[in-house]
């Protein structure tokens, strides 16, 4: 007792309780200034949409804050809720010291921490780790602690570090998607220098001739299909987006949303719509914060839930690239069964029909649980190597980290390259335009009218 006094407070020198609070709040402030000075700098560059994906970030480290406070305070009540010690035998993500399956030599003195974890109480531990009195009152019992003090600690750490990963890993794959997506700016520039030169007379061509014909189209009949969905498949892996296909899908939508405007900027408008969709991919929705909590009802020994889960967003990924791909062969594939030659710019036609359940967003929703998934894959496991160490039980066998660390930088980089990309340019072939189709004013303006006209609608039906 006289050294769990001595570690108390009221103990401490008051020039290290001044010390480490100085420090805590200086980090905090450099960082919360930091956060306000990058938030200026998009809006002085009129960058509106990263701005708000900025205060979405800000929003999640809030959410955080608020999940620590929380965890704080129910700390005591959490262990005084005490349970019969036949409760912590099942659904383990370890094994119990004595069990079928040991640990391998060296782990003894991480095995603790893990038992911790899967909430089973130790006497010895309980003790060291400062939960004295609410520990007690469950052992005169013959109970329990429904989840220790350092299993409480621990939780807490993987839960930030989780949320910390899923913005870096979402705004890395921003950051490397952008730069792909800002190449495609060329070409952009050339076609508005060839529609301002003039191409003299326009040529009419067989339809086989036509570039973006040629390259995604296989003939007619389901053996067509068939080819069309493998070839798909294949070329996400390289050159994702031809120049030819940005040339068709751009003039499509043109045609379709902005007939009296040749001259848009169809690159630009694009980029904007990314930026705004960032904000959604760097949220943590409720959903994701129930799959947090799924895989850790399922992470039981013996199952190898981390192991199988790890294809999950491979398997997602392949599927959403494939998809999009297939779209812009669809759209040669209409094309091509409805006319022999083209004169002139092939003109394809956006429609939500090619999306599934004709509904563009999925492809959105599915890229944000797969960015999640990922970085829950990679500080999982950093989390557990830093915490626990390589050979922890946690681990699973070691034979399994390799693939797993191979599918999570894999992952990473097809988004970032291939899939994101992608949906940047195929999601604009849907029936709708998105508002970022007018600059920031007229989207402001057009906005406060629709306000007014919806409380004047509503006073207009109050009175009658």
């Amino acid at each position: 007792m006289a050294e769990a006094e001595e570690a108390a407070l009221q103990f401490t020198p008051t020039w290290i309780v001044a010390a480490v609070c100085s420090i805590i709040v200086l980090i905090s402030l450099a960082a919360e200034r930091g956060l306000h000075h990058l938030g200026k700098t998009l809006k002085k560059n009129d960058q509106r949409s990263l701005y708000e994906a900025l205060l979405k970030v800000k929003e999640e480290l809030m959410l955080l804050g608020f999940i620590s406070l929380l965890m704080t305070v129910l700390q005591g009540t959490i262990q005084r809720t005490c349970i019969p010690p036949s409760w912590t035998d099942y659904m383990l993500p370890c094994q119990k010291a004595g069990g079928d399956h040991q640990q391998p030599a060296g782990v003894a003195a991480r095995f603790s921490a893990a038992d911790i974890l899967a909430g089973i109480s130790r006497a010895r531990v309980l003790s060291e780790g400062g939960a004295g009195a609410e520990a007690g009152l469950c052992q005169k019992e013959g109970k329990v602690p429904l989840l220790s003090e350092e299993a409480l600690h621990q939780l807490h750490i993987f839960i930030f570090v989780l949320a910390v990963a899923h913005v870096f890993f979402s705004a890395t794959t921003m950051l490397l998607g952008g730069a792909k997506i800002h190449k495609w700016k060329q070409w952009e520039e050339e076609i508005q220098q060839n529609n301002d030169a003039g191409n003299g007379p326009k040529k009419v061509l067989p339809m086989h001739q036509v570039s973006f014909v040629r390259e995604h189209y296989k003939g007619i009949g389901k053996d067509s299909m068939t080819l069309s969905w493998l070839q798909s498949f294949v070329k996400q892996f390289y050159g994702s987006v031809a120049k030819s296909d940005y040339t068709a899908m751009r003039l499509g939508f043109i045609m379709t949303h902005c007939r009296g405007n040749p001259k848009f900027d169809f690159h630009r408008y694009m980029m904007r719509a990314l930026e705004s969709d960032f904000k959604k991919i760097v949220s943590t929705s409720w959903s994701l914060w129930m799959f947090v909590v799924i895989f850790l009802l399922l992470n039981v020994n013996g199952w190898h839930t981390y192991f199988w889960m790890a294809f999950l967003p491979l398997v997602l990924l392949l599927a959403v690239g494939t998809k999009l791909e297939h779209i812009i062969a669809s759209l040669a594939y209409d094309v091509a069964a409805r006319q022999t030659a083209v004169e002139g710019d092939l003109v394809v036609k956006p429609s939500d029909e090619h999306f599934w359940f004709g509904q563009p967003r999925i492809v959105l929703h599915l890229i944000h649980f797969i960015l999640f998934q990922n970085a829950f894959e990679l500080s999982f496991f950093f989390w557990i190597l830093m915490t626990y160490g390589l050979h922890s039980c946690f681990m699973d066998h070691v034979g399994f980290l390799v693939p797993r660390l191979v599918l999570g930088i894999v992952i990473q980089l097809l988004c970032s390259y291939s899939t994101l990309p992608l949906y940047a340019i195929v999601t604009q072939m849907g029936s709708y335009y998105k508002k970022e189709i007018f600059n920031e004013h007229v989207q402001q303006g057009v906005l406060g009218w629709a306000e007014k006209a919806k409380k004047k609608s509503g006073l207009g039906s109050h009175h009658v």
